[in-house]
């Protein structure tokens, strides 16, 4: 039984999906400091060049290698500047289900690409690879990945209480750990069905999320 994504890349009419690349490091570096990212996931603080060399050239190629999952940079197809990450993580190939988490660099945010590059994923995820869940976690209080996951069509399973840590912006300019809750969302292959025709626009976002 096959335990590890391919090593593919993934179109859309604005964005190409692909394996992180060395030339990413400057880009990523300057997203994962953005304090929204800062907020809802678990990067280091602050995120050096070395954190974000390490991710491109180790970490992420090690999560399709090891089949815990596959990270894509998400560019645009015009520029191909880098405007964001999707990762799938804790996959189950028994089960064929897996977490989706995806961040937007702050400088493209507004423009829909979360919506736009998480579909694609999961699209790809459903048909090719014949996958029968995907599963989102969205802190309480981040409304805007809440609001990708209902543009996408997920279904709101229920609450993880006090399940992770945020943080928050302390005097001095530190940060600070806060508890949270974290809301499930599930997808499956016919949430999909007329899905183009019932999203809208998304704005600025970033999911729960562990990019260390």
């Amino acid at each position: 039984m096959t335990s590890t994504f391919p090593d593919v890349s993934i179109s859309t009419d604005r964005l190409v999906l692909r394996p992180f690349e060395e030339a990413d490091v400057p880009s990523l570096t300057e997203m994962m400091n953005d304090d929204l990212v800062t907020v809802w996931s678990a990067v280091p603080v602050p995120y050096t060049r070395a954190d974000a060399r390490d991710w491109v050239l180790r970490r992420a190629p090690g999560e399709r290698t090891t089949g815990r999952g596959i990270v894509f940079a998400v560019t645009e197809f015009l520029t191909q500047r880098l405007v964001g990450a999707v990762r799938l993580k804790h996959t189950d190939w028994q089960l064929l289900t897996t977490e989706v988490s995806y961040v937007t660099a702050p400088w493209a945010r507004g423009e829909g690409y979360a919506s736009e590059a998480v579909l694609a994923t999961v699209q790809w995820l459903f048909q090719d690879q014949k996958f029968e869940r995907a599963e989102l976690r969205t802190a309480a209080d981040n409304t805007a990945a809440q609001q990708v996951a209902q543009r996408l069509g997920c279904i709101s399973e229920g609450v993880l209480r006090n399940a992770w840590i945020a943080r928050t912006r302390v005097e001095g300019g530190g940060w600070a750990q806060i508890r949270t809750d974290l809301l499930i969302w599930s997808l499956l292959p016919e949430d999909l069905d007329g899905l183009h025709e019932r999203m809208a626009d998304a704005g600025d976002f970033v999911s729960h999320t562990d990019w260390h």
